[in-house]
């Protein structure tokens, strides 16, 4: 359950509490409904289904279903009903129709049915308002006379940090090792956003983490114009003590030095052995605590992790020329 308090809410004369029932974070909410409540200075106050308030906190409240309207949160209406303020049910999809689904997966037409289009007369029992998001849907809807709901830009963080470890299915290890200490700094810092490649496992893995973002394996040549993509800050590397570990090289460095990141690097590991501390990049024994502090503090500081990246430019090319010496003496 989110608590979204607006500046000056507190004051004498504000509009009283609304309660966003969503299933989870989405752009319906972002785009329609929290603007249109929040214009209004309430106290807003963002609930999953499960997040269910004490009766006596609905009292002269507002509540409002975000497209689906979940079996606990009807049966807790029902029984406050009369005690609270105003009650909306808003979409901005045709979910209130059977029909209106058709060609869909029958998954997602079963839960539109059950959470949404089987509501429709218990909403109209309960005297809910009905919002919609286009004309469309107002004028088929008309007979239950619903409000418009234009959308508004989302807000967007315009200081994001993004971090990431982009480990191959031999690093299934360190991708559990690592998910608890990336939710941990998630939940520390919200300017802060996660990156990991792989398939379903890792999906399924970090499904939980708030601003964590999947991206499906791909060929070398696809990985290296990914790489090429901007705002990344900070690269992950760990390594845990595994026989398979043991013959890898440093080139995670050259990835995360690539995308203009800097890295936070493994002890006893090849990144390890090229790496300055606290010059070219972060050498960190592999304890959660102590990553999710160095994940912190890389991403804070901006002008360190841009001296950092300078450093790791320069390491890159000594290390470049190093390969070519070698080189002539193979050839």
């Amino acid at each position: 359950m989110a608590d979204l308090i607006p500046q000056g809410s507190h004051q004498k004369g504000v509009p009283g509490t609304v309660y966003l029932v969503e299933e989870q974070c989405n752009p319906s909410t972002d785009y329609f409904v929290l603007p249109a409540v929040s214009a209004g200075r309430h106290r807003v106050v963002r609930c999953g289904f499960a997040d269910l308030p004490p009766s006596a906190d609905l009292d002269g409240a507002a509540v409002v279903f975000v497209r689906y309207v979940p079996p606990a949160w009807a049966k807790l209406v029902e029984a406050v009903r009369p005690r609270l303020r105003r009650l909306a049910f808003f979409m901005d999809d045709d979910v209130l129709e059977v029909g209106a689904s058709a060609g869909l997966p029958w998954r997602y037409r079963f839960k539109l049915a059950r959470l949404a289009t089987w509501r429709s007369s218990w909403l109209q029992r309960q005297a809910a308002e009905l919002w919609v998001s286009t004309p469309y849907l107002q004028l088929k809807y008309s007979g239950w006379r619903p409000r418009l709901v234009l959308p508004s830009p989302a807000p967007g963080c315009t200081d994001v940090r993004r971090i990431f470890y982009h480990g191959t299915a031999s690093h299934a290890a360190e991708i559990r090792w690592l998910r608890p200490v990336v939710e941990e700094a998630l939940r520390r810092d919200e300017r802060l956003a996660f990156e990991v490649a792989g398939g379903r496992d890792v999906h399924r893995l970090y499904r939980g983490v708030q601003r964590a973002t999947v991206v499906h394996p791909m060929k070398w040549p696809a990985y290296r114009a990914f790489l090429d993509m901007p705002w990344r800050h900070v690269g992950l590397v760990p390594l845990l003590d595994m026989p398979f570990n043991r013959a890898r090289s440093y080139t995670k460095f050259f990835d995360i030095t690539r995308c203009g990141a800097v890295g936070i690097y493994a002890p006893d590991s090849a990144c390890a052995d090229v790496i300055r501390h606290g010059v070219d990049g972060l050498v960190v024994a592999q304890e959660p605590e102590a990553w999710v502090e160095a994940i912190l503090h890389l991403a804070q500081d901006e002008p360190q992790r841009s001296a950092m990246f300078g450093n790791a430019e320069k390491k890159m090319t000594g290390l470049a020329d190093r390969a070519q010496r070698g080189y002539a003496e193979l050839m």
